[in-house]
C-alpha cells in the first residue's frame, strides 16, 4: 500500500473561542431545555487531527443551537492534540501521549498512578459523559474510504445504527486490541443499559466530503433522539438517506507483529474477498489470508504502523437492509 499524501481541502476552526465552556470543563458545553428528554451529546476532536466533527460542533455552537427536549451537550475531546495540528505532518497530531480512544473503562480512568494528556482529559471530561443517553463520536479515516457507523458489538448499537440511516455500511466490532473506546464505555457497552452510541467515520480526515457527511448524521441523529425538530437543523446540512445499508460484524482484528507488514494491494477499505485463503498482505514474510469466503476489509491502513497495531480488521456481511422495500423507522 502506497502511503498516499492526501490534500488538506478544508479549513481548521479556531475553536478558542469555545474554550470557557459552561459545565465546569474547558470545551464542553450542556443545554438543558428544561423539559423531559434524553441528554444527547454530540463529541469532536476524540482524535486531533479529525477536523469534520469540529467544524460541525464549532458551526452548533456559533449558531446557537439549543434543544427542544432533554439535554444537549456539545464538545470538543483533544484539544491539545489539535492544537498541535502541522500541516507538514499531519499524522502527528492524531494524540500527545496516547491514544484518547483507548483508555475508556474504569479501571483504566480509576489508575491514579497511570497518567497522560488524554487520560487527564478523559478524566475530566468523565462526569458529563457518564451522564449522557446518546453518544454521537464524530471521526474521520486515515485513507479516502466510504463512510461507516461504527456500533460496536451489541444488537442495540447495531439497531441505533440502522435507524439512524446513514451511512451505507455498519460495522460491528469489539474494539480494538489496545483499548476500549469511548463509544463501548459503561452503560454504552451495556446490554442492559438504555444508554447507547454510535461512531461515525466520515471519511478521510481532510476531505470536504467528510464535513458534509459529519453534518447529515448530526443533524439526523439529533432529529432522531427528539432533541431538535427540522426546523432547527441550518440549512443544507441534511442529505438523501442510501437505499440500502449493509452490516458487517467484524471478526478478528490483523495486528502488526513488527514494521515488516505490506499490503498486497492497494486497499482503501470495504475490499470483499469471495474465496477464503486469499493473500492480503504478509506479515515478517508470512502471508496473511481470509479465513472465511466474503471476507470484507474494514480500515485498511499503515499509516501508524508499529508492532502491536492493528492495520485492518476482517469482517463478515451479516444483514443487508434495503430501504424501498422496508421503510419501517423505529424509534429510539
Amino acid at each position: 500500500m502506497t502511503l498516499e499524501a492526501y490534500p488538506i481541502e478544508i479549513g481548521f476552526p479556531d475553536i478558542a473561542r469555545h474554550a470557557p465552556g459552561n459545565t465546569g470543563i474547558d470545551y464542553v458545553h450542556t443545554f438543558d431545555s428544561g423539559v423531559a428528554g434524553p441528554h444527547v451529546m454530540i463529541n469532536a476532536l476524540t482524535h486531533g487531527n479529525e477536523v469534520c466533527g469540529a467544524i460541525v460542533v464549532d458551526a452548533l455552537l456559533r449558531f446557537g443551537l439549543r434543544p427542544r427536549r432533554g439535554r444537549l451537550t456539545l464538545s470538543f475531546a483533544n484539544v491539545q492534540a489539535y492544537a498541535r495540528f502541522d500541516p507538514r505532518e499531519p499524522d502527528k497530531s492524531r494524540y500527545v501521549d496516547e491514544d484518547f480512544n483507548r483508555v475508556w473503562t474504569a479501571q483504566v480512568l480509576d489508575d491514579t498512578t497511570r497518567r497522560s494528556a488524554e487520560l487527564d482529559r478523559a478524566r475530566a471530561m468523565r462526569p458529563v459523559i457518564d451522564t449522557v443517553d446518546l453518544l454521537l463520536d464524530l471521526h474521520s479515516m486515515h485513507e479516502r474510504s466510504a463512510p461507516l457507523i461504527v456500533s460496536g458489538p451489541l444488537d442495540k448499537g447495531v439497531a441505533l445504527a440502522i435507524q439512524l440511516g446513514t451511512p451505507a455500511t455498519v460495522i460491528s466490532d469489539e474494539g480494538h486490541p489496545q483499548g476500549r473506546r469511548m463509544r463501548d464505555y459503561a452503560g454504552f457497552g451495556d446490554p442492559a443499559s438504555a444508554s447507547n452510541a454510535l461512531l461515525i467515520e466520515c471519511g478521510q480526515h481532510w476531505e470536504r466530503q467528510a464535513v458534509d457527511i459529519a453534518r447529515d448524521c448530526t443533524a439526523r441523529f439529533l432529529l432522531m433522539a427528539g432533541v431538535i425538530e427540522e426546523a432547527d437543523v441550518p440549512r443544507g446540512w441534511l442529505a438523501p438517506l442510501p437505499e440500502r445499508m449493509t452490516v458487517v460484524r467484524v471478526t478478528q482484528p490483523v495486528v502488526a507483529k513488527s514494521m515488516d507488514f505490506r499490503f498486497a494491494g492497494e486497499y482503501t477499505g470495504l475490499e470483499t474477498f469471495a474465496k477464503a485463503g486469499t493473500v492480503i498482505g504478509w506479515s515478517d514474510g508470512e502471508p496473511v489470508v481470509t479465513p472465511y469466503d466474503d471476507c470484507v476489509l474494514v480500515m485498511p491502513s499503515l499509516r501508524q504502523l508499529r508492532p502491536g497495531v492493528t492495520v485492518v480488521r476482517l469482517g463478515r456481511i451479516g444483514a443487508r437492509i434495503d430501504r424501498r422495500r422496508d421503510e419501517r423507522q423505529p424509534r429510539i
